[in-house]
């Protein structure tokens, strides 16, 4: 066993330590440096984070979702998963469909305002509920733009059609593995003024040598305490299911961020997070049985020997 989260907390600290302020979209403020990389060797465990309780079921929910080609949060709201409620929610309350009270700026005003927070909690509840019993008012407010998965599996070609960006770099894999150019791109300027948050993780390119697989993501943004223990769980298992169905083995998830930044609200949370000792990181068991990504389910992925750390709980910044 090992503990692999090393370089996710040293990168933590040098931010901390030398980051530079750094006013951002969301008015909270950060500290930032630009141009990171992190490695993670998965032959030697899976990197879900252990100084905090890191729910993983959100995680393959999530990734099952967008390697489902969905877009819309009703899937993942059917899986008890509310990390993408927020800002389908924003869309809502900026629409003319919406009457109820006001939500401007409602990211930070729940941070200093809890009557506040209340009628916020019992909006987004009342919304959510909408969203999983109204199909229609589902597919007009659940969905979240051309995000991720509608990026990844159906990528809108100039002369119609779409192209599965998924499916083209697994046959790539199996046909041609030295190829340079096993590479999905989330990133389509002509999407990013529709969608609901512009990919963060914006391209990753796989990598093949010696039997074995691995990949290294390039993500614009990261929110260092609350979203990257998130993409690096998701993406070593995105790889770890690639590799299954291409029959290698695991290497290296390698992780470079170009803005790397720590929120001002969570400054007090990342060095609690810092004093504590990390345990040895967990193993990832995937179904024997399940071959292909688009067999796999829920009960078809988990994480053994989890030891962890209390949550820390930090708002999100929208």
């Amino acid at each position: 066993m090992a503990v692999l989260e090393t370089p996710y907390l040293d990168l933590l600290a040098k931010i901390i330590n030398e980051g530079d302020f750094k006013g951002d979209r969301t008015g909270t403020g950060t500290k930032s440096i630009f141009g990171a990389q992190m490695r993670f060797d998965l032959s030697k465990g899976f990197p879900l984070i252990t100084t905090k309780r890191v729910p993983f079921g959100l995680i393959k929910s999530e990734l099952l979702w967008f390697l489902r080609g969905d877009t819309n949060i009703r899937f993942l709201l059917e899986h008890n998963n509310h990390i993408w409620d927020e800002w389908a929610f924003k869309r809502y309350v900026e629409s003319p469909d919406y009457h109820g009270p006001d939500m401007t700026d409602f990211g930070n005003r729940q941070l200093h305002d809890p009557e506040f927070k209340a009628v916020y909690q019992e909006q987004m509840a009342a919304f959510t509920e909408k969203v999983l019993q109204d199909a229609n008012f589902a597919k007009k407010y659940g969905s979240l733009g051309d995000v991720y998965g509608a990026q990844w599996r159906h990528w809108q070609k100039r002369e119609g059609g779409t192209i599965d960006q998924i499916q083209d770099v697994i046959d790539q894999i199996k046909s041609n593995p030295n190829s340079r150019r096993l590479i999905v791109s989330a990133w389509n300027p002509e999407d990013v003024p529709t969608s609901a948050l512009p990919p963060c993780h914006t391209l990753f390119q796989f990598y093949v040598n010696n039997g074995k697989l691995s990949v290294q993501l390039y993500q614009r943004s990261g929110d260092m305490f609350l979203g990257i223990p998130f993409n690096i769980a998701s993406y070593s298992l995105l790889l770890s299911l690639i590799a299954r169905e291409t029959g290698l083995e695991v290497g290296e998830f390698i992780h470079t961020i170009g803005d790397a930044h720590i929120y001002s609200n969570h400054f007090e949370q990342v060095k609690e997070q810092l004093s504590r000792k990390p345990f040895d990181s967990p193993k990832l068991w995937l179904n024997p049985d399940k071959k292909f990504i688009t067999d796999f389910e829920m009960d078809d992925i988990k994480v053994l020997d989890y030891q962890h750390h209390a949550t820390i709980k930090a708002p999100v910044a929208v």
